[in-house]
């Protein structure tokens, strides 16, 4: 096979979207499984010593400061990823992110070594949300960049998909370990889901390699568009997008996290269920996500993305007082159908379309630093500790309506940040190609400037 033919076959679209997916489902896996630990074993190990209740909010804070670091990750990942390919800092975000884990994996605890842990422990979570601050663009670009004509929602699911395929593995992985007895568990077989991250990174590695640069960066290089600081040029053409973008993630990141880390503390602390059981209805509404997120896309490339996300921001408001309700049934069934709803339903027609839907609204000189950005800063404003604010809220009012008005509002924000951002709707905006709207965004750029 000729040097030309092994480019074109690496650069097929289906192939670069799999490689995206691959790489944040062991990327998110990483970052998830902080997050059933923080609900189920590090109050014990690292927080021995406070309330129940003061643990827990320790433990979900250190989950949170890893969203610290996400913005930092996207200006730092972005710069280089604008200014020297896409491909090149999503084989980093990957390594540095399995590294993070597998060393969190083999971290002593406060028993061992004391306050040592804790503070260990919160700095590779920093390390952790810088690196996958990284991430989320870069992905996501070398996905929607390669699509062909008329399929950017299709192929910019993937990625995105990665979420939610991240997240069940990541709860089989516990729901596995959390068979052990107690002593069992608490001592090693929490650690195992973490170093088992090692032989994911590898296997992500190996795709990634595999994989040619993005076609809008190479475009960009050779018409010498290469920008010399692009966090600046991206707030000085995007200033409104960017926060826009901010925005209309929140909502889908605290309804994810609150999911998947909250509600699974909640269930076990609140409502005795079990924390098997608790993680086998996180199990099953990540299935259903995993799946729909890229019919979702796929539906966005006839009806629009816009169209598609507002549908899945006002479906997650709507269902979440009824999924309460189900929850404070105490029962298996009742955990698994209001976590199917929140994260298996009402969040696909969303989440399936963020990656296209971001990425698109920026030129492509400063696409990875504005997409990474905005999308950074809204998981700092939302995710980050959402599960922090649902604890102290049910512990200051004793009733889950706190929480849930708590997600109603942040559901709002994001229905009127996705309504102002640029852009038509419906069919609208899904017969917008490739071309029509990098050159609609370029003759914008220029004529603010002039």
């Amino acid at each position: 096979m000729s040097t030309h033919q092994n480019d074109r076959r690496t650069a097929g679209p289906f192939k670069v979207a799999m490689a995206s997916f691959i790489g944040t489902t062991i990327e998110y896996y990483d970052f998830f499984i902080y997050g059933t630990a923080a609900a189920l074993v590090f109050p014990r190990l690292f927080f021995p010593e406070a309330t129940p209740v003061m643990g827990t909010l320790l433990s979900f804070a250190t989950f949170g400061v890893g969203f610290l670091a996400r913005p930092l990750g996207g200006i730092v990942f972005g710069h280089f990823g604008d200014r020297i390919g896409r491909k090149k800092m999503l084989i980093i975000s990957l390594v540095g992110m399995g590294l993070a884990t597998m060393l969190m994996g083999l971290l002593p605890g406060y028993a061992q070594i004391g306050i040592a842990a804790p503070i260990l422990l919160t700095l590779l979570r920093l390390f952790q949300g810088f690196m996958v601050g990284g991430e989320w663009g870069g992905a996501t670009l070398m996905a929607v960049e390669h699509a062909p004509k008329g399929k950017r929602g299709f192929y910019g699911a993937f990625p995105q998909t990665g979420a939610p395929a991240g997240t069940a593995l990541a709860t089989v992985a516990f729901l596995s370990v959390s068979q052990l007895p107690d002593e069992a568990f608490f001592t090693w077989g929490w650690r195992l889901p973490f170093l088992v991250s090692a032989v994911l990174v590898v296997v992500g590695l190996i795709i990634r390699m595999a994989v040619s640069e993005s076609p809008a960066f190479a475009a960009a290089r050779s018409k010498d568009a290469i920008v010399k600081l692009p966090i600046k040029e991206a707030f000085k053409r995007h200033p409104k997008e960017i926060f826009l973008i901010a925005g209309t993630y929140m909502s889908q990141g605290v309804y994810a996290y609150i999911t998947m880390s909250y509600l699974v503390n909640y269930a076990s602390k609140v409502v005795d269920l079990d924390k098997s059981t608790a993680l086998m209805g996180v199990f099953i509404a990540a299935v259903i996500a995993t799946v729909l997120y890229p019919v979702f896309g796929a539906l966005s490339d006839t009806y629009g993305r816009k169209t598609m996300y507002l549908i899945g921001v006002l479906a997650m408001g709507v269902v979440t007082w009824p999924a309460f309700m189900l929850i404070n049934t105490g029962t298996a069934w009742g955990f698994t159908t209001a976590v199917v709803l929140l994260f298996g339903i009402a969040m696909p027609p969303a989440a399936g379309v963020t990656g296209s839907l971001m990425a698109m609204v920026f030129s492509r000189e400063v696409r990875y630093t504005g997409a990474s950005v905005g999308y950074t800063l809204g998981t700092l404003a939302g995710p980050a500790f959402a599960p922090t604010i649902a604890t102290a809220l049910f512990a200051a009012y004793g009733s889950s309506d706190a929480v849930a008005i708590y997600m109603i509002i942040v559901s709002v924000i994001s229905v009127v940040s996705v309504s102002l951002l640029p852009g038509g709707w419906g069919r609208k905006e899904a017969l917008y190609n490739a071309e029509s709207q990098d050159q609609a965004i370029e003759a914008k750029v220029k004529a603010a400037a002039n």
